[in-house]
């Protein structure tokens, strides 16, 4: 759904292979690192508040989860956010006109309109949420690594799920890594799931106000912090079409938010993007121009998404 640094294997995991670290964001200045640990720090400290759970933002830096963000499903804790939504950039949203934003809700709502319309999934605890993405960073020594991620997490979050990462040829990191690694994904209390998300409101006004309230004091704009925390459960939301929808129509509630044309997202593929602002760094929602479906963002691109049944076997239906 991205990208990533997981988590590491446990003691008595011996026969899990690790998953290189999360690739940093070029360009970031010392103050904004700074910033963004900081973040961080106060988000694995923060305690769990009651049901409905709290939507979890994004993780700051290249450092954090990347689960697909999303979040989802992606993966865990401190890289699982970055593979779906990537970091913004240092500046603050450059001013939105009337117009530019009038257009971007027209989109979300046709977006939202075709979300709603998708069949809904009938999931039990024992399933899985499958994740397909593709990403990329700076290889060793330089050049870039390219490679293709799987997840899957535990519906409830109950059990430990798995990642397998490919790396494409020409990666630099097949000089000294195997193509094919796996992980374990141990069961992690800071990535929400998607028991956690089904409980979520579908209302627009009530959804946002919530993820309003849980990303109070993140961000370098409150705005923009919502704008990340919703990105991060766009992948797994997908899956929950009338959550889905109203993702979206929150979203259009969001100053800033503006039409990017003729985006690309990660693997390559064009389609129509959002961004919360306008400038080059900016994180590029894409979505396929005929069929509205979201297809990741300019970082991290979303292949596949869907509910397998085992870890490492891809979902049998969609």
């Amino acid at each position: 759904m991205s990208f990533f640094s997981r988590r590491q294997p446990r003691a008595g995991h011996e026969d899990s292979v690790p998953v290189p670290p999360a690739p940093r964001y070029r360009d970031l200045s010392a103050d904004r690192q700074s910033l963004l640990k900081e973040r961080f720090m106060q988000q694995i400290t923060r305690e769990s508040a009651p049901a409905p759970p709290p939507v979890r933002p994004a993780r700051p830096g290249r450092q954090r989860r990347a689960a697909l963000v999303a979040a989802p499903a992606l993966v865990a804790a401190v890289a699982t956010a970055v593979s779906l939504t990537g970091v913004f950039g240092d500046s603050a949203a450059t001013t939105v006109s009337a117009a530019d934003h009038h257009e971007a809700r027209r989109l979300l709502d046709r977006i939202a309109l075709v979300a709603a319309e998708r069949p809904a999934r009938t999931v039990r605890d024992e399933h899985y949420v499958y994740t397909k993405i593709k990403g990329s960073w700076p290889g060793p020594k330089g050049g870039t690594d390219v490679f293709v991620r799987e997840d899957w997490i535990a519906v409830n979050g109950e059990r430990n799920g798995l990642a397998r990462q490919v790396f494409e040829p020409g990666s630099p990191s097949l000089d000294f890594r195997s193509q094919d690694r796996k992980m374990v994904l141990h069961k992690d209390p800071n990535v929400t799931t998607y028991r956690e998300l089904e409980a979520l409101p579908t209302a627009p006004d009530t959804l946002l106000k919530k993820i309003q309230r849980d990303t109070g004091g993140q961000g370098p704009t409150h705005d923009e912090a919502v704008f990340e925390a919703i990105a991060e459960m766009l992948p797994q939301s997908t899956l929950r079409p009338e959550l889905n929808a109203a993702l979206y129509r929150a979203t259009a509630r969001i100053p800033g938010v503006v039409v990017k044309q003729d985006a690309v997202d990660a693997a390559g593929r064009h389609g129509v993007g959002l961004a919360f602002h306008t400038d080059g760094d900016s994180v590029v929602w894409v979505f396929d121009k005929d069929r509205l479906t979201y297809l990741g963002t300019n970082k991290v691109a979303l292949l596949d998404v869907g509910i397998a049944d085992a870890t490492d076997q891809r979902p049998l239906s969609r």
